[in-house]
């Protein structure tokens, strides 16, 4: 998969297992406060080579403040990663609402591309609603969220826990990483596939409040795939 003009932006399944390891090593390197992203393996489908391990990423029990007028949404000073929260800070009403979040990145067979699952609770242990995500969210994010053709979030069923989660759907994926990517200064096979999730999750997490630590992304000189426009 060289950077050249015939490339779609998509990745195969082998592809996405290798660009999964580098982003959960990068991660625990650059992000090592919070909980790491681990690999979960699951049932082989028809699609999955016998030589090929099936699975998907897990980002678990990642604590986050809601927005508030004073602050961003996430941002260093303010994760809790997997810390314990401050019981005064829970019950101090001018404090942001702590919210407790999994995300799972999940390989589209359809798309060729990764997809982004995720769910979320009150402190109380209620889960978010669409209304509660969106109220959380700071204004680009929900800027982006809401305008931008690439992304828009939908609740569908996890394909492989089998119950309703919230999802970015993906379509649109292969043409914004393409885009990324085709003034980036990695050019070979093996750097597009390691950066491919980094450059990915950098984009798509920012819309649910998930930020990638800068020190993952020095590697590639990426074109950002929209703007605030």
């Amino acid at each position: 998969m060289g950077l050249c003009s015939s490339w779609d932006g998509t990745i195969s399944y082998s592809e996405f297992f290798d660009a999964a390891r580098a982003l959960s090593e990068k991660w625990k390197l650059s992000n090592s406060a919070c909980p790491p992203w681990t690999w979960i393996c699951c049932k082989k489908s028809f699609w999955v080579s016998s030589h090929e391990e099936q699975g998907y990423l897990s980002l678990e029990n990642f604590y986050c403040c809601s927005i508030s007028k004073e602050g961003p949404y996430h941002d260093q000073s303010q994760s809790f990663g997997e810390e314990p929260v401050d019981d005064a800070a829970l019950d101090d009403p001018c404090a942001p609402e702590v919210h407790q979040y999994d995300f799972h990145i999940v390989y589209s067979a359809s798309y060729r591309v990764p997809v982004l699952y995720f769910r979320g609770y009150h402190c109380d242990g209620q889960p978010l609603t669409v209304d509660d995500i969106e109220k959380g969210l700071p204004a680009n994010a929900l800027k982006t969220l809401k305008e931008s053709k690439w992304t828009f979030m939908t609740r569908e069923e996890h394909p492989y826990l089998n119950r309703p989660w919230y999802t970015l759907h993906a379509c649109g994926t292969s043409e914004w990483m393409k885009l990324m990517f085709s003034d980036s200064s990695s050019t070979q096979h093996g750097a597009v596939v390691e950066q491919y999730l980094v450059s990915w999750l950098s984009v798509v997490g920012q819309v649910v409040g998930l930020q990638v630590p800068l020190e993952m992304l020095k590697s590639s000189n990426l074109k950002p795939p929209f703007s605030s426009d």
